[in-house]
């Protein structure tokens, strides 16, 4: 396609746009309308698990120990306080075999287990004053919370001499989830008004500072209703929607910050408002379109994973930032054309004493400058302070999500903390081996061959079904639930010759299975992230050098968060203010999600700036000054929305889960260190060292670029290849906004 083509093509989508801006806005209302009808109640679809690796050989074990041993499974735990009587007392012991009795009469309950039917040890606590009734819930995750909403009211409280309180794995996914939906609606709540004064700050005006939040909630709306069509066919995690909420707004308002900036700019020159739109989709357009492009990229890599948690988050987010750039593309330039001047009416700097600056880029072109000046001395003190900050990742340590992920003083939180420290043995810890096809005597041996491993305490079983060609036996290990020695455990297991069928599960074999899982394919989806990064900003851009420093210099921009997220929320500093529990580790797939979102969004920032220092550098060849000119327009802008979004990020991170509370506070820290340190130093730093030769690409790429390249200043490549000839186009007035 030919630059021709794409004017072409520009020309066409921005008549089809502001040729009927009121109907262009009337079906984006009923667009909105439907999907409030469509998405109302996505959040009763969601699940609140997804971490395991669904094609693993501890998924297998789960599930068949789930169907021919229930009981091995539990997900539902009754404790049981004897209120100082002692779990033995009669009174206690009637009480609570009556519970019992009741609720394996219940039709949605199997596999009721309970200290007064078994004197199970491991049922008792150690001091005596409390005791485990155990059951599974029965069908899918959707069944089981509808069932543990059902039965837990029934359950919990005095009955008696006894007081009961409610946990289990299903216990704790109903109450995350709840609580993920609580406290979602009141990241919004703090959100809004904040941006929305963040806004009017940067705009000036109350009538543009309202256009960004029209198009975030455009795409946060038609996003819920994508993800409600999506849980028709495939399990989608409930933290998606957390994603849903903080790029919804947070790209809306990076898009609608871009154009309606170049549209003010536009109207400066004194153009009406259709030919202001027009030249505002020619060049901010583009950018907005290879932004989106780019995000969405690094997000749907997450589709390579095998478990949903990571898979949901690609779903939610190529929705919200397709939908983001699709309102920015259509409902804000219809909304431009009908507004015109007036986008600048109501300034309430006025009302609020603000004075606007009579030349808001200056202050990061002198900075451009300074930083060109000493461009080794930036540069190096930039990437030896981001490693630095990245350092504690290097002690990073792998994990499971549990019940610790909830306030300390949730229920289920309570219940399971309480197991861990009053019962006997790691009740959490277990590793349970499947059996299938084994005989009697091969069960016997391959016992004996288990408690001779080092790091067993004891193997309890084999226990048996008449009628099914499958047992199990329960590995007690002598280390943590998930630590490295239970981990090698698994593995150790896992060799053991068994002349049978065996498979091995447990939360350390979950681990183990998840860690395999995500480093099988992390490869896969660094590969595509990397690729696509590097051919569409090429494409943007016309070099071979820009595409692989964009690279690079956002990977580096995540250290500081990593480094962040090991040292905060893994060794537990600040856990007292931030008001969470330290598990010791991180959960494995969260450094994933959290690199895929905040590479995407560095590039955001990155394309931003690169296509007005392009711009410019096609219009006079100059490079130095073009990496002026470029941070100058776009430095307060970039800056701008690098806080809007951390406010929303920030918001999301007031969650009281604690995987929610690193995603928004990690992604918060990643934005902020992109635009204050990356693209305000390292960037400028690293294209004045490169010269010339960071617009350089060879003869074949360079004719390509021209044939299929897409920028803002449209200009064409000189004939050395590195770079183009100047010309005589318009030069863009200085902005007179801070916008």
């Amino acid at each position: 396609m030919s630059d021709v083509n794409h004017e072409g093509a520009v020309r066409g989508w921005t008549r089809i746009v502001t040729a009927r801006p009121r109907l262009t806005l009337l079906l984006a209302l009923l667009f909105t309308a439907l999907a409030v009808v469509a998405g109302s109640d996505v959040g009763s679809r969601l699940s609140s698990g997804g971490w395991e690796a669904p094609d693993s050989q501890s998924s297998y074990a789960t599930a068949a120990l789930a169907e021919h041993f229930p009981s091995s499974q539990p997900n539902l735990v009754l404790l049981v306080d004897a209120r100082g009587a002692g779990v033995d007392s009669p009174a206690v012991a009637a009480q609570s075999g009556e519970l019992a009795r009741r609720l394996a009469a219940d039709p949605a309950v199997t596999g009721v287990t309970s200290y007064w039917g078994t004197h199970a040890p491991a049922l008792r606590a150690k001091n005596g004053s409390s005791a485990l009734i155990t059951a599974r819930l029965r069908g899918d995750d959707d069944a089981v919370a509808d069932e543990v909403k059902r039965i837990a009211p029934a359950y919990r409280g005095q009955h008696g001499p006894v007081k009961v309180t409610v946990g289990g794995s299903a216990a704790v996914r109903d109450e995350m989830q709840t609580t993920i939906q609580e406290d979602l609606v009141r990241a919004e709540v703090i959100a809004l008004p904040i941006t929305l004064l963040l806004l009017v700050m940067v705009f000036g005006s109350a009538i543009a500072a309202l256009l960004p939040l029209g198009v975030g909630i455009v795409a946060i709306l038609g996003t819920s209703a994508v993800l409600r069509g999506i849980t028709g066919f495939t399990d989608v995690s409930v933290f998606a929607e957390n994603l849903t909420t903080a790029l919804g707004l947070g790209l809306a308002i990076d898009y609608a910050l871009f154009i309606v900036r170049r549209f003010r700019e536009e109207l400066a020159t004194g153009v009406e408002p259709r030919t202001a739109v027009g030249r505002t989709l020619r060049t901010a357009g583009r950018t907005v379109l290879f932004s989106a492009l780019t995000v969405a990229a690094s997000l749907s890599a997450m589709l390579v994973f095998p478990q949903y948690f990571l898979r949901s988050f690609a779903y939610a987010g190529i929705a919200v930032v397709l939908l983001a750039a699709a309102a920015a593309l259509i409902v804000l330039p219809a909304s431009l054309v009908l507004l015109g001047h007036r986008v600048n009416a109501l300034d309430l700097r006025k009302a609020l004493r603000l004075k606007s600056p009579d030349d808001p880029g200056a202050g990061y072109a002198r900075v451009a400058r300074l930083v060109m000046r000493r461009a080794p001395v930036f540069a190096i003190g930039a990437v030896a302070g981001l490693l630095l900050l990245g350092l504690p990742f290097l002690q990073v340590k792998f994990g499971t999500a549990d019940d610790r992920q909830l306030p300390a003083t949730a229920e289920a939180h309570v219940v399971q903390q309480h197991i861990r420290q009053e019962f006997p043995g790691s009740p959490d810890g277990a590793i349970t081996v499947l059996a299938q096809g084994a005989s009697a005597a091969q069960l016997r041996q391959y016992d004996r061959q288990l408690a001779a491993l080092p790091g067993v305490v004891r193997v309890d079983g084999p226990v048996t079904v008449p009628g099914a060609d499958a047992s199990y036996v329960t590995v007690l290990p002598k280390g943590e639930a998930v630590d490295g020695s239970t981990q090698g455990l698994v593995r150790t297991i896992r060799s053991v010759p068994a002349g049978f069928h065996a498979s091995v599960t447990g939360q350390a074999a979950v681990l183990v299975d998840s860690k395999h899982a995500i480093a099988e394919k992390l490869p896969w989806a660094a590969g595509i992230i990397a690729l696509v990064t590097l051919l569409l900003v090429f494409l943007l851009t016309g070099s071979v050098i820009i595409p692989v420093q964009a690279v690079l210099l956002n990977a580096l921009s995540l250290t500081a968060m990593f480094g962040a997220v090991v040292w905060v929320f893994q060794d537990g500093h600040l856990s007292g203010p931030l008001a969470f529990t330290s598990t010791g580790s991180i959960e494995t797939t969260l450094p994933v999600l959290m690199f895929c979102v905040a590479f995407g969004l560095s590039m955001d920032y990155g394309v931003f700036l690169l296509s007005r220092i392009k711009e410019e550098y096609d219009r006079t060849g100059d490079h130095q000054s073009s990496i002026v000119f470029g941070l100058r327009r776009t430095g307060g802008l970039i800056t701008a929305a690098a806080v809007i979004l951390a406010v929303v990020m920030v918001a999301i991170g007031t969650s009281r889960v604690a995987n929610t509370k690193m995603l928004g506070l990690g992604i918060a820290l990643a934005v902020l260190m992109d635009a204050m340190v990356v693209r305000t130093l390292l960037v400028p730093a690293v294209m004045r060292l490169t010269g010339r030769f960071t617009w350089w690409a060879p003869p074949a790429l360079r004719r390509f670029h021209d044939r299929f390249g897409i920028s803002e200043g449209g200009g064409e490549a000189g004939p050395d290849g590195a770079g183009p000839p100047r010309s005589e186009e318009r030069r863009d007035p200085e902005p007179a906004t801070s916008g």
